[in-house]
């Protein structure tokens, strides 16, 4: 029998049995039936669930992308499922699966004798962390949550909330896809002057002489308004315009050398460096993760972070005001009667968090 001559009830099998919006896409392009079929009132349940295998779970997607102020974070939501948004699913679907190829790199960086791929229950696990720690991000690290708020009693017990709406078991997923994000923003987005030295070292063994580090603040004295490149239409094409790429440690065309003061690139030392993290780790999972592939150099975060925490009178809700996931995860684990200590060492002895022994 031709694979074209199926019973229509084995066709729908197939596109129920497919795993990505892709697969089924492609399926349904093959003939005229097939795609008469996929065109019946099966149409948005076949993409629905072809949704929820790759990009899954779409129930805590969707409490993601159906936020707004109108509501509290922690009420959920229940919304049907369309084309508009499966839109909105492919899109941030992908960036959480960018997460999963980033966590093994980072959470065994060190110990990289035990790195390997994840499975398919700790991807769907990862991908459940970072919408709601991407959602905690949205409701609670905005220009309706200055600093002189973060450690007022109501506001804290509405960022409770929704913590209080996971078990301690997923709570400790949200953390160890935090401690990822945290490793990100230290290595890659705001490097301290010890990494960038260390790696300015390894690439150039034998310099000429030192780097010369910013030892002052590490954000820029307010200015004129900016272009922002960092706007949607240009989200994908800013940076990349170039026929070469911009790095840290990009040699001049005559020199081996970088064309530019490398040790300006670093973010500060210790404490001050610390400081610079806690306020970057308010950006969502995406804006991190774009930042990372696409920023190189620090004054090209700086603008984006300037133009991010402008407001009209002149205020910057950005600077100086770092993000408050710690400190709430912190207050519901001692409502609840867990010691930090054990849980967070836990989470580093992988017996919680996404990738967890024996499974």
């Amino acid at each position: 029998m031709l694979f074209e001559d199926l019973a229509t009830e084995l066709v729908l099998q197939i596109y129920f049995s497919s795993t990505s919006v892709a697969d089924v896409l492609t399926l349904s392009s093959t003939c005229r039936r097939f795609r008469n079929i996929f065109s019946s009132s099966q149409k948005l349940a076949i993409l629905e669930n072809a949704a929820e295998l790759q990009f899954g779970p779409l129930q805590d997607l969707t409490q993601l992308l159906t936020h707004n102020a109108s509501q509290p974070a922690h009420i959920v939501r229940n919304v049907p499922f369309s084309a508009a948004l499966l839109k909105q699913i492919l899109r941030t679907g992908r960036v959480a699966e960018k997460w999963c190829d980033i966590y093994p790199f980072k959470k065994w960086k060190y110990n990289y004798e035990s790195r390997r791929l994840l499975t398919s229950e700790e991807r769907y696990r990862l991908r459940r962390a970072v919408y709601r720690s991407w959602l905690y991000s949205r409701a609670f690290h905005n220009r309706d949550h200055p600093r002189e708020l973060r450690a007022t009693k109501l506001v804290l017990q509405k960022r409770a909330a929704l913590l209080h709406n996971w078990n301690t078991q997923e709570l400790a997923e949200i953390a160890d896809v935090h401690d990822i994000i945290r490793e990100v923003v230290y290595s890659n987005v705001c490097p301290s002057n010890g990494t960038i030295s260390r790696k300015f070292k390894k690439r150039y063994p034998e310099p000429e002489h030192g780097l010369l580090f910013n030892i002052h603040l590490n954000y820029p004295p307010p200015g004129p308004p900016s272009y922002n490149p960092f706007t949607p239409n240009t989200l994908s094409s800013h940076f990349n315009n170039t026929s070469t790429y911009t790095s840290r440690f990009a040699s001049s065309r005559y020199s081996p050398r970088p064309s530019h003061e490398v040790g300006a690139e670093g973010w500060g030392d210790d404490i001050p460096h610390y400081y610079v993290v806690e306020d970057y780790l308010k950006l969502d999972p995406e804006q991190i993760l774009w930042l990372k592939e696409n920023a190189p150099l620090k004054g090209m975060v700086e603008s984006y972070v300037r133009c991010l925490g402008e407001s009209s009178d002149g205020s910057n809700w950005f600077t100086n005001n770092g993000e408050t996931w710690v400190q709430t995860l912190e207050y519901v684990l001692d409502e609840r009667g867990e010691g930090v200590e054990d849980f967070m060492g836990a989470i580093a002895d992988e017996g919680l968090g996404v990738a967890v022994n024996g499974t």
